[in-house]
């Protein structure tokens, strides 16, 4: 049983992570060019790095709204390190709240849509 509302729902956390991540690359782009950059390789390497990573995140929403398990696999594991970071960010000090939430309340939303979608597309079997 296909559960299409969960899954589109999931998909949209997902794209918008990763048009996020996009920005947050063209941001990057901009400062290297003011030469804000310490290391041209490092920031370079950065940027495309981050680049895959939304690359990942649009593909993994294609195909979580398609009902594909491998991009509900791969968004969960994003999911997890946007909460791990967002927990990692709260022994910095002083604590960037807005930071926090905003990484880590899509990471734990994205998290339960891509389960509940599994599950509403994955129903046990009955003996």
């Amino acid at each position: 049983m296909r559960s299409p509302a969960l899954a589109r729902a999931a998909a949209v956390i997902l794209a918008l992570e990763g048009l996020a991540l996009v920005v947050f690359a063209l941001i990057e782009l901009v400062g290297l060019g003011a030469g804000d950059a310490a290391s041209l390789p490092t920031a370079l390497a950065l940027i495309v790095l981050t680049l895959l990573g939304a690359g990942a995140l649009i593909a993994f929403a294609v195909g979580a709204n398609a009902g594909r398990s491998w991009a509900r696999s791969g968004g969960i594991v994003f999911q997890v390190l946007a909460v791990a970071l967002a927990l990692a960010s709260l022994t910095i000090q002083p604590v960037q709240w807005l930071f926090t939430l905003a990484v880590g309340i899509p990471g734990a939303l994205g998290f339960a849509l891509l389960v509940a979608s599994a599950r509403a597309e994955n129903p046990r079997p009955t003996e």
